[in-house]
């Protein structure tokens, strides 16, 4: 049977979301029901309680819809992913594969941590039934080892912090955190020696969480030793996400999640929408090796150019840092968010010394930082030559081998390359170890 303090908890919040919901304009809602409420045999009881009081109807969903979901889920953020996903509750465990942005097989188990605390024969008996399961799952999914492993669920980001805990990782952001099988290793040993309230207080992890946190650790090391990853990724996205997803149109789930936020951001708070798409258009020929990752990387740059321009001038670098590495934002590796914000700080600074961001820069190998800072002075230079929307600067010729970059400046443009931008635009050609040439059209 269902906890019946949970019950009461869980009824409050439900009144809470519908009331929230009508004041918004945006009911109805969608909700489902996992194990905890599946397995109970005052589950379906229950639900008939939250809708009689509450209006909202809950479909109590089996393992392999709550495994679609939550792959679902991480689609939303890594949209052709391939791999395998993992979500963990309190009563279950999930599986399901993806493969080019598809959801295959997917399996369900009862290795939730609170099914491991029922078992009787202590810890010997518990990692017996768990390697176990496992190996059928396994044997089931029929998938081969090496694949990218999703991890989702709470006791999972848990997990992920407390490794960044033990690791002093510098970027607490847990969506798109990367861990190996060997830090899994260790993190599972840092944890069974550590004190556990002393963890929960110094990582604000909830009672309730930290309680799970011991058999989601056993549950883990299992999985990565069966399974195998090629690297392992944690996802904030889940159920939630995936049932978003499901009403998308096709069109719609295909687009690139990193490119639409910050289309979004422009529109909002840039002074001249629409610039952006421009810019990238100026400033691409500078990177002429970039692959489809990089270039989306520098699409970004160029659509949150300008989205800072209301923070004071003093601060302008500072904040255009701080906020994309800690946006909310998908598709987007730990790297991939110092060297997008990394970017948009030499987007307002020439120089990234002296900043006390410097341990978040140690992610990034000295020919990305490089790279970023010759993006980042690109836009500040680009930045000078606003014409509107539909209006090329010019042109920008790179040539590594002569170290040469010529700008040709377009009739209008001429007007705006004043000492300023002369200045900029010779920063920009230091950056590169280039000879700066300027010249306009015949």
């Amino acid at each position: 049977r269902l906890n019946p303090e949970g019950k009461v908890r869980a009824l409050s919040a439900m009144r809470r979301f519908a009331g929230l919901a009508e004041g918004m304009g945006i009911s109805p809602l969608s909700a489902v029901a996992t194990a905890a409420v599946r397995e109970a045999e005052d589950g379906a009881e229950f639900c008939e309680t939250i809708e009689r009081e509450t209006g909202i109807r809950i479909f109590i969903i089996d393992g392999e819809e709550e495994a679609r979901l939550s792959a679902q889920g991480v689609l939303l953020g890594w949209p052709g992913s391939y791999g395998l996903v993992c979500d963990i509750g309190g009563s279950s465990m999930e599986l399901a594969s993806l493969d080019d942005g598809k959801v295959g097989k997917r399996l369900t188990s009862a290795l939730g941590p609170l099914k491991l605390m029922e078992i009787k024969g202590g810890r010997k008996a518990v990692k017996a039934y768990i390697r176990e399961t496992m190996e059928d799952l396994h044997a089931r999914m029929g998938k081969p080892t090496g694949m990218r492993l999703f991890l989702v669920g709470g006791s999972w980001r848990a997990i992920a912090r407390i490794d960044m805990d033990r690791r002093e990782y510098p970027l607490a952001v847990l969506h798109e955190y990367r861990m190996t099988s060997r830090q899994v290793t260790a993190t599972r040993e840092y944890i069974k020696k550590s004190d556990p309230e002393d963890l929960r207080n110094r990582l604000g992890l909830s009672k309730e969480r930290s309680i799970l946190v011991p058999h989601a650790s056993l549950v883990l090391a299992s999985l990565v030793r069966t399974f195998k990853p090629k690297d392992i990724a944690i996802s904030s996205y889940g159920i939630r996400e995936g049932m978003l997803f499901e009403e998308m149109p096709q069109a719609l789930r295909e687009r690139d999640p990193l490119i639409e936020a910050c289309h979004f951001a422009e529109q909002k708070d840039a002074r001249l929408p629409g610039f952006g798409d421009l810019l990238y258009g100026f400033v691409s020929p500078l990177f002429p090796r970039a692959d489809w990752q990089k270039r989306r990387l520098i699409h970004a740059a160029c659509l949150l150019h300008d989205v800072s321009w209301r923070a004071h001038p003093d601060y302008r670098a500072e904040m255009s840092f701080e906020n994309t590495t800690r946006a909310n934002l998908g598709g987007l590796k730990h790297r991939e968010r110092i060297f997008l914000g990394l970017a948009l700080l030499h987007r307002y600074k020439n120089k990234r010394e002296g900043t006390h961001f410097e341990a978040l820069f140690e992610l990034l190998d000295e020919t990305e930082a490089r790279e970023a800072e010759v993006l980042g002075k690109a836009l500040r230079f680009g930045a000078m030559l606003w014409l509107g929307i539909e209006t090329p600067p010019g042109e920008l010729k790179w040539r590594p081998r002569k170290k040469t970059l010529e700008l040709i400046l377009s009739p209008k443009a001429e007007r705006l390359f004043g000492e300023v931008a002369e200045a900029r635009f010779t920063s920009l050609a230091t950056a590169l170890e280039a000879e700066a040439v300027v010249r306009s059209p015949t």
